[in-house]
C-alpha cells in the first residue's frame, strides 16, 4: 500500500481521537516524510562512499603525474640553463686567459 499525505491525514486524525492532538502530533513528526524514495539506505551511503573514495585516488594520481611531469620539466631547463652558464662562463674565462 502506497502512502500518501491523504492516508497520513487519515491516521492522524485516527490518532487525534485515540492519543489526544499533542500526542498524535509528535508521533506524527517522529514518522518519516511521504518519499520514502528520498531515504538514504546503509547501502546507497556505502556505494557512495565507494564513489567519493574512487575519485580522490584518481585526483590523487592525476595531481602527482602532473606534479612529475611538472617537476621533470622544471629539472630539464634548470640543467640546460646551468650547462648554458658553464660554457659561457668557461668561454669568458678561455678569453680572458688568452688576452692577458
Amino acid at each position: 500500500m502506497a502512502v500518501d499525505e491523504r492516508s497520513r491525514h487519515e491516521l492522524y486524525l485516527k490518532l487525534e481521537e485515540t492519543l489526544g492532538p499533542d500526542a498524535a502530533t509528535t508521533l506524527m513528526e517522529h514518522l518519516p516524510g511521504v518519499g520514502w524514495a528520498d531515504v538514504a539506505t546503509k547501502h546507497d551511503l556505502d556505494g557512495l562512499r565507494r564513489d567519493l573514495v574512487s575519485i580522490e585516488e584518481r585526483l590523487t594520481l592525476r595531481f602527482e603525474a602532473t606534479l612529475h611531469r611538472e617537476l621533470a620539466r622544471q629539472s630539464r631547463s634548470m640543467i640546460f640553463a646551468m650547462i648554458g652558464v658553464m660554457l659561457t662562463m668557461g668561454s669568458l674565462t678561455l678569453t680572458a686567459i688568452h688576452l692577458a
